[in-house]
């Protein structure tokens, strides 16, 4: 080989730090890219060829090439911006796009996105945003086969798979109520205003009169408290709960209040089968308007029992009339609460909690029913129990309503609530919180990102709605991933598939909106590079130059 094999060498050196600039010039161009994560390349020597020396066989190294060009995966600062659909990742994470009408996925740090005309969060080439749509909240009966109870999860529940994000109206659709709570103090020193010797815990439901206006009197009850609620079109109602304490000659220390939770009578569309089998209409009977009555037991000021009624669908209401026997103990929803049904619209199969297309709402006052037992129906019914004071009604007064013990029932197991209704002497009833989750249409005014990655939308009718869940996706070897241009990446064989998850999830980083991640790379760390690849290739410059020399006076030996 010779002298002609230092000038391949050479050569090899050349093209090499030829390459390592390229790659560092193009680092340096984008060091005001968006997202962009800098390269790094490694050399590694080239083939050594076996020559004799006096010790033996030595090796004699034949140049330099290109072992690896990684990509430096570190984390960029954030940049702060004014639209709330620039996203950062905190992490490792990568946000997910997919062109329209393909089954291409990319992933991309650089969370420069915007709604298209469509509806479509879109990246710079109009390629969706992947994200799995948030499952929104309402109330369901409980059945033999779901009578676990929903405790919450620490983020929302998500539907399906990963989907283009995508607003179609820009607007919020209205929601009828389906969870209602509410929290009151009830003094104690009130004395009852609804009496009923027959049926005590009744006399203040029996006192009402939806044919009559109004359809309590004043002097009735205690205490009342209004919130507003939504039906399916969006239409607002007024909600009424009012309290009465019963009087009672041997209560044991504890003291009872009734309950009767009501709407506006002229509003009340239920149609109830009756004692013929023939359906019956509520509005202009006394029963109109009365949605669930019960009884509230405390003991030293807290809430220890409740018992909840609400009319069936086959109750045998007889002209809407009040009669205990059409009242039957309420169901209860997957979170242990008693559910009832206001059907302001007049819907079919909607009048009762046990019929299909009826609209639910739960009644929360702070405790809640933690025994939800199969009745052998397919339904579940709630472990019945009995509180202080055990005082029987008569059999007239409860058939089919209670056990069949005659004692007024209560949740069996129970859990409450850090705020619930209570009964303390306070100097008067009053209203600690309520609340209630419907709402009429809207317009969407702004969107926001959370640090979970949670696509929220804000509406002109008050509401923030949770829309969509980002989808992060994170590689088992993420420096063999495929640079596509355009600030995106693919998936290879080496990366391995996506490992999709939400923001927060281990290893996926969390999201910041109002945000954008700027480019990690690191000027002067590139300049020194530059400078000892200027020198690596001027070397080698020099290296050819010498064997040229050499090769010039190997030639002028013959003259």
């Amino acid at each position: 080989m010779g002298l002609s094999s230092s000038l391949y060498s050479g050569i090899t050196g050349l093209t090499a730090h030829g390459e390592k600039m390229t790659v560092i010039g193009n680092n340096l161009a984008n060091v005001n890219t968006t997202g962009y994560k800098g390269a790094n390349m490694y050399f590694e020597d080239f083939v050594s060829q076996d020559v004799a020396t006096a010790a033996g066989i030595g090796q004699v190294g034949r140049g330099v090439r290109v072992a690896a060009i990684y990509a430096d995966f570190g984390q960029g600062s954030l940049e702060t911006t004014t639209e709330s659909t620039d996203m950062a990742i905190s992490g490792d994470g990568f946000f997910t796009v997919s062109p329209k009408g393909l089954d291409q996925q990319y992933y991309t740090r650089a969370g420069i996105f915007r709604f298209d005309n469509d509806g479509y969060l879109v990246d710079p080439h109009g390629y969706p945003v992947q994200g799995w749509e948030v499952e929104q909240a309402s109330a369901s009966v409980a059945t033999a086969t779901s009578t676990e109870l929903n405790t919450g999860n620490s983020g929302p529940r998500i539907i399906g798979t990963p989907t283009d994000i995508r607003l179609e109206n820009f607007q919020s659709p209205p929601k009828a109520t389906s969870q209602v709570s509410m929290v009151t103090n009830l003094d104690p020193s009130m004395t009852s205003r609804s009496n009923n010797s027959a049926a005590p815990y009744f006399a203040l439901m029996q006192n009402w009169d939806g044919s009559e206006e109004p359809p309590l009197a004043g002097g009735n009850y205690s205490y009342s408290s209004t919130v507003k609620v939504f039906d399916d079109v969006g239409a607002a109602h007024n909600m009424t709960v009012y309290f009465d304490q019963v009087t009672l000659s041997n209560a044991g220390g504890d003291t009872v209040w009734e309950y009767i939770v009501t709407i506006d009578p002229e509003e009340d569309q239920r149609r109830l089968s009756g004692a013929d089998g023939n359906l019956t209409t509520l509005a202009g009977t006394s029963a109109a308007g009365l949605l669930m009555t019960g009884t509230m037991t405390f003991r030293t000021g807290q809430l220890v029992g409740m018992s909840s009624f609400t009319l069936q669908s086959n109750g045998g209401v007889n002209g809407g009339s009040m009669a205990l026997e059409s009242w039957q103990l309420a169901d209860f929803s997957t979170q242990g609460y008693p559910v009832l049904t206001a059907n302001f619209l007049g819907r079919s199969n909607a009048s009762s909690t046990a019929q299909d297309d009826a609209t639910l709402m739960e009644i929360n006052f702070g405790l809640r029913c933690t025994d939800l037992t199969s009745n052998g129906t397919g339904g579940v019914t709630a472990g019945w129990g009995s509180v202080t004071p055990p005082l029987a009604l008569t059999a007239a007064d409860v058939a089919n309503t209670i056990s069949n013990t005659g004692i007024l029932p209560s949740f069996k197991d129970t859990e409450i609530s850090a705020l619930a209704t209570q009964s303390y002497d306070t100097g008067g009833s009053s209203t600690l919180f309520q609340n209630q989750d419907g709402y009429s249409a809207g317009v969407l005014q702004g969107v926001s990102v959370s640090r979970d990655g949670i696509l929220t939308g804000r509406y002109s009718n008050g509401q923030s709605i949770e829309l969509y869940s980002l989808t992060l996706a994170t590689f088992t070897d993420k420096w063999h991933l495929r640079r596509e241009g355009g600030n995106l990446f693919s998936a290879t064989n080496e990366s391995g598939p996506a490992l999709t998850g939400q923001a927060g999830d281990q290893g996926k980083g969390t999201v910041d909106g109002n945000s954008l991640e700027v480019s990690n790379v690191d000027m002067g760390n590139e300049f020194v590079k530059m400078i000892t690849t200027q020198r690596g290739f001027q070397a080698n410059t020099k290296v050819i130059t010498s064997t040229d020399s050499m090769l010039g006076e190997v030639i002028a030996m013959k003259r």
